[in-house]
């Protein structure tokens, strides 16, 4: 995939204050992507703790992803355990966690690729909340499709982020296929079902979420008329956060409609 710039301003954003004058030393860090590299360094943080509770460079095991990988429900070695059971950070936590070297890898490369494109052009607090929102409706597809199988990786989030770069490079006009986004996306989209372990749900829960997201965030504020720009950046950011919401309700509510036929 070729970068692309994805940056994007409504003439009303640009109008609602007073300029003012930014060093190259400010815009550095306005645009270094601190929460890219903050997310990264937390998934390889947690990659290593996996090794040495157990797991191994080419299949990752252990305690860790035993304890909080992503399930609804399973039985483990004290009886029930999952979402189901009360153990609702498995949401958030599974998605931390991987199973080997290569999973990490590809997760970790996409995720600074896309990441050090998109926090740049929405900002901090936006991209922060774009990739809960991915991670936790990637979380929500995982327990509507296969609650009882425990499921790790990034890739819901990550998938996510492909799904709000789409938006984001067609709000500023940019064609997704020559940027090649469109096609990573769709080489993506098969790989998930015609390799077998890939988590379907996972995969596409966390890119419909991504889009949903991305259109909240970056499309839906310029409908909104008689605000200004930083309304409407409010007003879409809370839209997500609410999404994001919406996300964990629905994947509490899926992993004991799914899960408790099977163990009840």
């Amino acid at each position: 995939m070729r970068s692309a710039s994805v940056g994007f301003q409504c003439p009303a954003c640009t109008s609602s204050g007073p300029s003012r004058t930014y060093t190259a030393r400010d815009l550095r860090a306005r645009s270094a992507p601190v929460i890219t590299q903050g997310l990264v360094a937390v998934n390889l943080l947690m990659f290593v703790l996996t090794l040495v509770s157990g797991g191994n460079m080419a299949r990752a095991r252990g305690d860790l992803i035993v304890d909080f990988g992503l399930v609804g429900l399973a039985i483990g070695a004290d009886g029930l355990v999952g979402v189901d059971a009360g153990e609702w950070y498995r949401l958030v936590t599974g998605g931390f966690l991987h199973s080997g070297l290569i999973h990490v890898g590809f997760n970790m490369y996409l995720l600074w690729l896309l990441g050090s494109q998109l926090e740049p052009a929405l900002g901090r607090l936006r991209f922060g909340v774009l990739y809960g929102t991915a991670l936790l409706a990637g979380s929500f597809g995982v327990l509507l499709v296969d609650p009882t199988a425990l499921t790790v990786g990034a890739s819901g989030a990550v998938f996510g982020l492909m799904g709000a770069m789409i938006v984001a490079q067609r709000s500023a006009g940019i064609n997704p296929w020559q940027s090649g986004i469109g096609g990573l996306v769709v080489l993506n989209v098969i790989i998930t079902f015609a390799i077998p372990n890939i988590s379907i749900g996972g995969h596409i829960g966390g890119l419909i979420g991504g889009l949903v997201a991305g259109w909240l965030l970056i499309e839906m504020p310029r409908l909104l008329g008689g605000l200004d720009g930083r309304q409407r950046e409010v007003i879409g950011t809370a839209a997500t956060a609410a999404l994001g919401v919406a996300c964990t309700v629905g994947a509490l509510w899926a992993a004991g409609t799914w899960a408790n036929p099977v163990f009840g």
